[in-house]
């Protein structure tokens, strides 16, 4: 376990939760770079840089430094977290304009990192449930990226799609960094087994609310 102000690099904290990326062996060397950068001096603007360009092109998620970061300065866990929050947005906004201006580049992202065709199914829920689309899956622990680059190739409303993932990577990174601050290590191996759990009965009241509204109308 790490106590309050040892080395954040001292714990792998991201042993179980980005297991989506470390079952590609190529990302392995990469991911243990991202770790490193938790116990650096400049650790803030590592975070940031991450969490801007995870929304676009980057295949490690910000959670591999924001975890390990709140453990050593549980006192910052909200900077951290908006810092997480704040740039996902940004950087989101960025995969977005690729989308929408940049269409081969777009397709060959999506197709680099596996997810070719995944937006033409988001395009059929963009028309079928509109901005509830990216308030689920904006939460669930799948490429963000994915749902930048495909809101802008299907043209959602932008301010739409700011709004939404304003409220969606807010909710993901302050309730990551608020279990983390509240608990301690021994909440990080409930986040990594357990995430996907959390994520779906989330998104489960929130498909709930929308078709309860969509009815209501």
């Amino acid at each position: 376990p790490l106590r309050k102000g040892a080395r954040a690099d001292s714990y792998d904290a991201g042993a179980g939760f980005p297991s989506l990326f470390l079952e590609l062996r190529m990302l392995r060397g990469l991911y243990a770079g991202v770790m490193r950068l938790s116990g650096a001096r400049h650790a803030q603007w590592a975070l940031a840089g991450i969490a801007l360009a995870e929304s676009a092109f980057f295949p490690i998620p910000p959670d591999v430094l924001l975890i390990p970061m709140v453990l050593a300065k549980p006192e910052r866990a909200w900077r951290y977290a908006a810092i997480c929050a704040g740039c996902s947005v940004v950087g989101g906004v960025g995969g977005y304009a690729i989308g929408y201006g940049l269409a081969p580049v777009a397709h060959w992202l999506l197709d680099f990192f596996g997810l070719a065709g995944a937006e033409t199914a988001l395009r059929a829920d963009f028309h079928k449930w509109g901005v509830g689309v990216i308030l689920i899956q904006g939460l669930l622990p799948v490429p963000y990226k994915l749902l930048t680059i495909a809101s802008g190739l299907a043209h959602f409303t932008l301010w739409k799609f700011v709004a939404a993932s304003t409220v969606t990577r807010s909710a993901r990174f302050f309730g990551v960094a608020g279990l983390v601050k509240r608990f301690g290590p021994t909440i990080v191996p409930v986040i990594e087994q357990r995430i996907w759990l959390v994520a779906a009965i989330v998104a489960a009241v929130l498909v709930a609310v929308i078709v309860g509204l969509k009815l209501l109308h």
